[in-house]
Parts: structure tokens; C-alpha cells; sequence
């Protein structure tokens, strides 16, 4: 095949695996299980370092004031301040720092927290596979797992609430639409979070 058809076709992929959140923006209808969240930047085995060591200021858990309609216990996903909000009441809430989908990834909706685990296992889809092949088919939870201490999975779809054994990645768009927080943070987060809890998340 000749290269410049080559190159065209993988310009083309490029336009439209970048559409795809655009046209969810318009009101496309979207479906999430058919889509693949990833961690571009996984280190499978590394133990984190403490969040307190590599955890710049602005990114650390605090309670702030918020003003908001939702009810208290509502979870608010800021995707462009790098955010995650845990309604509070009387105008205050939980403020956590997080790592968001990179670009081309980010998504926004109504979801429900479906499931929640400690020390998730960790299983690379094939498309990590195929761009990672040296990553491992299956990883068993633990310190050094990419998905961290805690998850708290949204609805039916594969995106999910998580922590990190790579903490200097929180304020980043580091992942394919999943958020991170810092294992000490996603912690606190699992405990005060039910299953069934409304999960917000705005682009």
C-alpha cells in the first residue's frame, strides 16, 4: 500500500477516535461499555511513594466551599480543574485531587457507583496489550497494582473511581477516561461512599 494512503488512513483513525467525545458533547448517543479505559502510563509492580512526598498543595484532600443543588453525598467530577467533589451540605464539600482521561478520552454524565473493591486485581485490555506487550495479561491486587488500594465502579459501563501506585500522575490527563486519586485519598473516598451513590461527571 502505497504511504500516503497510509498515512491517511491513520489520520483518519486519529479524527475519529477524537470525535467520539465531541459528539457526546452535541448529544450523540454514546455507549460507554463498548469503550476500553486504559493506564498509558501503568508501572505494574512499583511500590507508590507517599502522597505527602509528591502531592503538590492544590491537589490535596481539603473541604471547601461549593455551592450546588445536588444533595450531600453526591460525588461531582470537575474533569478539566482535575477535581472530585464529595457533597458535603450547606455549601461545603470534599475536595480530592485526581488524574483524568488524556484528550480524546474525556467523557461526561450521570452515572451510579455499581460495585466497589479493595485492592482491585487488574486485567490490561487488549488494546494496552497490543501498544504495551510486555505489560502483564493479569495482576493480582496489591501496593504495586496500577489500580491502587480502592475502586468504586460507575454503572455498567468499564470507567471507574480508583487509586494509583503512581501518585505524581494526580493533576494530569494521564488515563483513557478512568479518575485517580492517590491511594490514601480513593481510601477515604471508598468509606464514605455507598454503592448506589449519584456520580456527576462534568466535562
Amino acid at each position: 500500500m502505497p504511504a500516503h494512503f497510509v498515512k491517511l488512513s491513520a489520520f483518519l483513525a486519529v479524527l475519529l477516535t477524537c470525535a467520539a467525545p465531541a459528539a457526546a458533547q452535541l448529544g450523540a448517543r454514546i455507549d460507554l461499555r463498548n469503550t476500553q479505559p486504559t493506564i498509558e502510563d501503568a508501572e505494574p509492580g512499583a511500590e507508590p511513594a507517599p502522597a505527602d512526598a509528591v502531592l503538590p498543595e492544590a491537589f490535596r484532600r481539603r473541604p471547601v466551599f461549593y455551592r450546588t443543588h445536588e444533595a450531600p453525598g453526591t460525588i461531582i467530577i470537575d474533569t478539566a480543574q482535575r477535581y472530585l467533589y464529595l457533597i458535603q451540605g450547606n455549601n461545603v464539600a470534599l475536595r480530592y485531587g485526581i488524574g483524568v482521561g488524556r484528550d480524546g478520552f474525556t467523557w461526561g454524565g450521570i452515572l451510579k457507583v455499581s460495585r466497589k473493591a479493595e485492592w482491585p486485581d487488574w486485567t490490561p485490555p487488549r488494546e494496552m496489550i497490543e501498544r504495551q506487550p510486555y505489560l502483564p495479561r493479569f495482576m493480582a491486587g496489591g501496593p504495586g497494582n496500577p489500580m491502587g488500594a480502592r475502586a468504586l465502579y460507575l454503572g455498567a459501563t468499564v470507567y471507574r473511581i480508583h487509586g494509583t501506585n503512581a501518585p505524581q500522575t494526580i493533576g494530569h490527563a494521564v488515563s483513557s477516561g478512568c479518575f485517580r486519586l492517590v491511594n490514601e485519598d480513593i481510601t477515604d473516598l471508598y468509606e464514605r461512599v455507598p454503592v448506589g451513590t449519584k456520580v456527576i461527571v462534568q466535562q
